[in-house]
Parts: C-alpha cells; structure tokens; sequence
C-alpha cells in the first residue's frame, strides 16, 4: 500500500486541520467558560460584600446611637495611681523596654500580694484589727489581668487614653468596638493655629516641644512634592491653614446682621374663585452671637479643615506606627487632638503634652512644672486650677499664665465605633463636647 499517495496525503492534512480547529474552539470554551466563571464569582464577591457592608453600616449606625445615649449617663471619674507606673511616658519606649518595665511592675505586684497575705496571716493570727490599715499601702493583685500580666491604667482606669474600657458586642452578624477617647489629654494641634503676636514665640515653643517628644524632626526627608521634612511639613500646612482662618481664643459677643425671608400671603381676585398668592419678603435681623456660640462654631470649623484635603498629607505621616505590638500602636496622631480642642486636661495628658502647655508660661519651668503635676496626681487628682496653683506654689505666675490652655476636667471626647460583617468593615468617628449630661455632635466622620 503507497501511504505517499497524494489521497493519503489530503485525508492527513484535513484531519489535521479538523484537529486544529477542534482545538482552537476548546481554547475559545474554556476561555468563555473562565471569563464567565471570573464574572459570576465577582458578581457574587460584590453581591456579598454589599450585604455584609450594609449589615456592618446598620450595626455602626446602632451602636453609635447606644454610644451616645450611654456616654449621657457616664460621669469619668480619676483615679489614684500612688504605686503603679506612670502612663505619661510609655509612648517613647520600645518595645523591649515597655516589656521590662511590665515584668518589673510584675515583680512589685507579686511582692505586694506576698506582703498583703502575710498582713492578713498575722490578722488572723493575733486578731490585731489595727493592722488591716497596712492593707491599704500595697498595690494588691487587682493590677493583674486573667493572663496573670500586669497592666498599666491610664488616668480613668483603662489604657490611655481610653476614658471606659472598650466594648465589644454583636448586632445582628456585626462585630461591634465602641471605643471612648479623652480629647483633652491630646496635643491640640489648634495652638499652632493661634493669631497672636504676643504669644508667638511660646506657640512655637509647644509645637517644637511635641514634635522633638514624637520624634518628628527634620532630619529624615518625606516623600512629599512640597520635599521638606516631618516638621517642616506640618508647620508648613499649618501655616496654610492659618492664612485662610486663623484660630482665636479670646471672644466678646458681637452683633451679626443676618437677612430672612419671611412668607407672606394676599388675596387676588385674578379667577371667579380667587386664589392666594405667596409673596416673600425679606427682613433684617440684628442677632447677638454669644461666646459659647462663636467657640461652637469655630470647633466645628476647624474639626471640619483638619479632616480635610488641607492636612491630608500631615495626617498620613504623623499615622505612621513608631510601634506596633500585639497590646501596643504608637504614632504622633494618637497624642494630637484635631478635633478642634483647645485645652489640655493636666490630670490625664502625658508628659509631652504637659510641657507643651505650660511652654506658655515659659519653657524653661515646662519639665519641672509636668514633673510635679505627674507625681502628684497619681495620688491624688487635682480638683480645679486653684488647687494647681496651689500645690505649684513656686510656678504660680506660670500656671496663670496658662489658665485659657489648661483644665482640670475633660468636657471634649471622641467616641469611635467599628463594625465588621463578613469581608466589611465601617466605622463613625464622633467629637462630642459634655457639660453633665448635655451632648453636642461636634462632627461626625464615617467611611
């Protein structure tokens, strides 16, 4: 048989052709069969996620409402510290140190319960009743927590600068995090902002202050088209921003001339039936603007431009983690107040905060003066500016000089509630102001 002949040759070349076209058109099924698939999956991804997103936004949305409605009856109360580190500090240690100073406090505590149930030993032996008094000198085992690690309590109990410990909770299949915050123990990034000459050295003393304690300096060059370092950055949009609204301290009522429209009706006989015709007119008012109202209204400006496109950039940097542990994140935002705060809170700032305050009164006293206000609240809070002055004797001129930018109680909080549901995650940032068990929404930032 000739397998050379030109039949044989055409029946090989046409079943070869059949077998390219059968694959080319396996190619082009398997291809649309991928495409279809990819499509249907990532339908299926977006279908997901929009659910899971708007369960995530409804439980975000309700536990904001249960935040609020709680914070009305939440009174944050100090508490004495005599014989536990101090928070004021922690922020500029590593993580090796910050783990050496927990197994020291560690140490202090197991020596303390060993004291405490030898003290009740010898009660119970000698039935001397005086002797419980001594109970009260040791720090106790309470400090421990149910890992049998010691913890270091801010100013109200929890962490700092957490005014209530963190919850957590479900609604519906939403993860919910209320977190409550104290503002007034932050930097308030507003002193940078102030337009007075008299005070401008002292404003640039506070800021040099907190950015040298974060170590925010200009010795590293930032990725930024404007090329400058960290703080010159920082002090470069504020600038920016203080030339378009400056920020002010000291009001007097003023008188704001405000035009109204005012509706008005009169009768036309234009049709058999007659019709009334609504005229506007408008009216002059002369209104009265008090304080309270003008430093309303310039915190919820000002709350509004530092969440802006205008600090963007800042705000990226200062977020940037020096810190990042299992129980520990650190960055210079943590310890800056941009919500429009204006007074720091002496019994519950850190050192860095204090000795940028009290710049105002003269930077040289700054360390001294955040020194003996660390030590003596950890005792014992002070109870107003009086009982500062006081107890600071020998800086009395100083802490008066200070009065407008310090205070002995928080009135300035943010409350932040995250929500995750499925692959979704939301979350509400909400400044509020509180006098008793009056609230105010100072702004309110959601993604």
């Amino acid at each position: 048989m000739n397998t050379n002949s030109p039949n044989n040759h055409g029946l090989q070349n046409r079943t070869g052709i059949v077998l390219l076209v059968t694959l080319v058109l396996l190619i082009a099924l398997s291809t649309l069969g991928y495409t279809l698939t990819s499509r249907l999956s990532a339908q299926h991804h977006r279908d997901e996620y929009i659910i899971d997103y708007s369960k995530a936004r409804y439980g975000c949305d309700s536990a904001v409402k249960y935040a609020l409605a709680t914070l009305e009856d939440i009174q944050p109360e100090l508490i004495d510290r005599p014989n536990e580190p101090d928070f004021s500090d922690l922020f500029a240690l590593s993580e090796t140190q910050y783990q050496e100073l927990l197994s020291q406090y560690a140490e202090e505590l197991h020596y303390a319960e060993s004291k405490e149930n030898k003290i009740l030993s010898d009660i119970n032996d000698t039935g001397d009743a005086n002797d419980i008094n001594d109970i009260n000198d040791t720090a106790g085992a309470a400090d421990l927590n149910e890992d049998n690690k010691p913890e270091i309590r801010g100013p109200y109990g929890p962490a700092w600068p957490f005014v209530t410990e963190p919850v957590e909770f479900e609604i519906g299949s939403a993860q919910v995090r209320i977190e409550i915050e104290d503002e007034n123990a932050k930097f308030p990034i507003v002193w940078a902002l102030l337009d007075d000459k008299e005070i401008e050295r002292e404003v640039e003393a506070a800021l040099d202050i907190f950015c040298e304690w974060m170590s925010i300096d200009n010795s590293t060059k930032v990725s930024s088209g404007k090329d400058s370092s960290p703080r010159d950055l920082l002090k470069q949009e504020l600038t920016e921003i203080s030339e378009i609204k400056p920020f002010r301290l000291d009001f007097k009522p003023i008188t704001r001339t405000e035009r109204t429209s005012i509706k008005t009706s009169t009768s036309t006989t234009a049709t058999r039936r007659g019709r009334r015709t609504v005229t506007p007119r408008v009216r002059t008012v002369r209104k009265t603007i008090t304080v309270p109202a003008q430093i309303t209204e310039q915190t919820d400006h000002f709350s509004k431009i530092l969440h802006s496109s205008l600090f963007e950039e800042t705000t990226e940097l200062l977020a940037r983690p020096t810190v990042v542990s299992e129980n520990r994140k650190e960055s210079a935002l943590k310890y800056m107040g941009i919500w429009g705060s204006s007074k720091v809170n002496v019994n519950t700032a850190p050192r860095h905060v204090l000795e940028a305050a009290f710049a105002f009164g003269g930077p040289s006293d700054a360390p001294a003066i955040a020194e003996a206000i660390i030590q003596r609240r950890r005792i014992k809070p002070f109870e107003d500016i009086e009982d500062l002055r006081q107890e600071l004797f020998g800086y009395s001129d100083s802490v008066r000089k200070c009065e407008k930018y310090i205070t002995t109680s928080s009135s300035f909080f943010t409350i932040r509630v995250t929500a995750v549901s499925g692959v979704a995650k939301t979350s509400s940032v909400i400044a509020i102001t509180k006098d008793g068990k009056t609230l105010r929404r100072v702004a309110v930032i959601s993604d």
